[in-house]
């Protein structure tokens, strides 16, 4: 499925600002699900100052700065990417129990890793001990998503909810499903209720919340048990109902989260939509949480207050 996206931010400021210096994480990864074809930024007042890189988690990161005064900041996104109608899932993936993968992710030795590189059979020797050091490789790299971080930190109340997710010899990828299928059950979809700054413990307390905040919930029980789960940043296409008109830039960025199998790879859930992601869901970009993929952030000298606002149009190509 080919998208076409249109992500703008306007700041408007009550002050002359005589200097911002921003990042923005707006840009589209290519991975093995997608493909992104085309991406640029349009920024107005013209930057004096732009430069791209890859953070370290692999994301496209633009950096720019704006020396001219200026009351209005407009920073539009657009890109056009292939998402591929497929999940990376084996076999293995789904057999494999969540006891069985949280000591991988433990132990990290050569003889355990032996029965995620056997994935596939009728592999010479060559083969397999090549499997085995990219999944050596591929564990030491999920590690860093069992920790906590800046806005999922593990606690026996995330445990609790989890519990009964976590059967003893139940298959991860069954457990995931069935932890994401009660977070949409349980929790009420509500955009007055959170902030960014929203602590996890009210999301956890109150049942409310929004993507972010549902993304933020799964990855922080997963990691109360010893399982790799990583934040993921995008869109999701949203159709208009029957008879009605699409409204242009009605869409919304979206979040969802990743779960590390050893032999497979990441899978992706959606809780907001109780869903794997599939070709409808544009991946921006993935890190350990929220201040990780922050879409645009930055610091302005000057300016006085200022509001904000955003419009995001996912367009189907195809």
């Amino acid at each position: 499925m080919k998208f076409r996206i249109t992500h703008s931010t306007y700041y408007q400021y009550s002050q002359q600002v005589g200097l911002c210096q921003n990042e923005a994480r707006l840009q589209p990864r290519d991975f093995w699900r997608q493909q992104c074809h085309d991406s640029r930024l349009e920024i107005n007042p013209e930057p004096s100052d732009f430069q791209e890189r890859s953070d370290f988690f692999g994301n496209r990161v633009a950096y720019f700065a704006i020396q001219q005064t200026h009351q209005r900041l407009t920073v539009t996104a657009i890109s056009e990417v292939t998402v591929f109608p497929r999940q990376s899932r084996n076999e293995l993936a789904s057999l494999v129990t969540w006891e069985q993968v949280r000591e991988q992710l433990q132990s990290q030795s050569q003889s355990n890793v032996g029965w995620a590189a056997q994935s596939m059979t009728g592999q010479t020797q060559s083969q397999s001990q090549v499997q085995q050091a990219d999944v050596q490789d591929e564990l030491l790299e999920a590690k860093q998503y069992l920790l906590d971080s800046p806005m999922v930190a593990t606690t026996a109340d995330l445990a609790n909810y989890a519990q009964s997710s976590f059967e003893p010899g139940r298959p991860l990828v069954q457990v995931v499903a069935d932890l994401m299928q009660r977070i949409h059950t349980d929790f009420t979809y509500d955009p007055t209720f959170t902030t960014i700054a929203t602590p996890l413990s009210d999301v956890l307390h109150f049942r409310r919340g929004v993507c972010q905040d549902f993304a933020h919930l799964a990855i922080g029980c997963l990691r109360s048990f010893g399982i790799a789960a990583r934040y993921v940043s995008g869109y999701v296409e949203t159709l208009p109902a029957p008879g009605k008109q699409r409204l242009v830039g009605a869409d919304a960025s979206h979040a969802w989260f990743a779960v590390y199998v050893p032999g497979t790879g990441w899978l992706e859930f959606d809780p907001t939509n109780n869903t794997l992601p599939f070709d409808q869901h544009i991946t921006l970009a993935w890190g350990r949480d929220y201040t990780d993929v922050t879409p645009l952030k930055g610091i302005a000298f000057g300016g006085g207050q200022h509001s904000l606002s955003v419009s995001v149009d996912v367009l189907r190509l195809d």
